[in-house]
C-alpha cells in the first residue's frame, strides 16, 4: 500500500510541466494526477469558485481578489505562464486612435475586467503611457471569475450574453479591445481592426529593458487544508516544478525538438540577448527574484 499522498494538479499543457505529467519528475512523497484538458478560464473558475482540485494554476489577479475575499489557499512562487501584453490591445481603425492617450474617454471592451492579462495592460497603459483607468468606460464580455466591488469612479458596463467584444469592435460599437488572445478580426485581416501598437514587439522589449518585468500571468495555488495538514507539500512541489522546468529547458536546446533561432545553449549567443528580451534565465521561480513583478500586478488590479 502506497504511503505517498495522492493529489490532483490542474494546469496548462506546457512543455515545462511535461516531466511532471509523464512521471519523469516525481514530487517527494506525492502521487500526482495532472489534469491538462481544460482551457484557462474554465480551470480558474473551477478552482477559485468550485475548489475542485487540490492544486491548480490560477489567474494571478483573480487569486489575489479571491484571497482578499477569504478564499482559503496558498500560492507558491511557481509561474507557469508569463506573457507580454502590448500586442493584445486592438482598435477600430475608424475611431482616430493612433496613440495610447487617444483611448481616454473611449469605450474599451475586455474579456473580463479582472483577467490578469487585462490587469497588466490596464496598469501599463496608466503608468507607462498616461491613460488613467478611470478615464475609460470598460465593457466586459464575461462574468468575473471572482466578483468584486468596483472602486468609486470606475466605469464598467457589462455586455449582454449574446454579444462579443471582438464583434462589437469590428462593428465600431467599441473603440478598442484588450483581450487575452489574438482576436478573430485581426487574424482574418479585417481592415476595420488593427493593433494599438503596430510596433508591439519593440514596445515590449523597451518595457522589459526599462522595468526588468516579464509579466506573470498565473500562480500555482494549493488548498489551505492541504498546506495546514501537510506543510511539506508546497516546498516539495516547488522543487518538483523547478526540476521539471530545468529538464524542459535542456530538452528545448535541441534544435530538432524546437527548431527556433531564439533558443540557444547556455553560454551561446542568441539573436536577441537577455539584456533586451527574456530568455530561459528570465523566468525565475521564488519570491526574491520575482517580487517586483508581484508588486506590479497587485498595484495594477484596481
Amino acid at each position: 500500500m502506497s504511503t505517498r499522498l495522492s493529489l490532483t494538479l490542474a494546469c496548462g499543457d506546457y512543455e515545462i510541466i511535461r516531466p511532471l505529467k509523464e512521471g519523469v519528475v516525481k514530487p517527494d512523497g506525492i502521487d500526482l494526477t495532472v489534469l491538462t484538458g481544460m482551457d484557462s478560464t474554465t480551470r480558474h473558475w473551477r478552482f477559485l469558485r468550485g475548489r475542485e482540485f487540490d492544486m491548480a494554476e490560477a489567474s494571478c489577479s483573480s487569486f489575489i481578489v479571491a484571497r482578499d475575499q477569504g478564499f482559503s489557499a496558498t500560492a507558491i512562487p511557481v509561474f507557469l505562464h508569463r506573457r507580454f501584453r502590448h500586442g493584445f490591445v486592438f482598435i477600430n481603425t475608424s475611431k482616430g486612435i493612433s496613440k495610447p492617450t487617444d483611448l481616454i474617454g473611449k469605450r474599451v471592451g475586455v474579456k473580463q475586467f479582472q483577467a490578469t492579462a487585462i490587469v497588466w495592460m490596464r496598469g501599463i497603459l496608466e503608468h507607462e503611457y498616461g491613460v488613467p483607468q478611470k478615464s475609460i468606460e470598460w465593457v466586459p464580455e464575461l462574468d468575473e471569475t471572482i466578483d468584486f466591488e468596483p472602486p468609486p469612479g470606475l466605469k464598467i458596463s457589462k455586455l449582454s450574453n449574446n454579444e462579443t467584444v471582438e464583434g462589437l469592435l469590428a462593428e465600431g460599437k467599441l473603440d478598442a479591445v484588450i483581450h487575452p488572445d489574438l482576436i478573430k478580426p485581426l487574424v482574418r485581416k479585417d481592415p476595420r481592426v488593427a493593433r494599438l501598437f503596430p510596433n508591439w514587439k519593440e514596445e515590449e522589449i523597451a518595457y522589459f529593458k526599462r522595468t526588468g518585468i516579464f509579466p506573470i500571468m498565473h500562480v500555482l495555488g494549493i488548498k489551505q487544508e492541504i498546506v495546514d495538514r501537510y506543510p511539506w507539500v508546497p516546498i516539495n512541489m516547488f522543487h518538483a516544478f523547478n526540476e521539471a522546468k530545468a529538464i524542459a529547458m535542456k530538452r528545448m536546446e535541441n534544435p530538432r525538438i524546437v527548431p527556433l533561432s531564439g533558443i540557444a545553449k547556455p553560454g551561446k549567443s542568441r539573436r536577441r540577448s537577455s539584456a533586451t528580451i527574456p530568455g530561459n534565465t528570465d523566468r525565475p521561480s521564488g519570491i526574491s527574484r520575482t517580487s517586483t513583478r508581484l508588486r506590479a500586478i497587485a498595484t495594477n488590479r484596481d
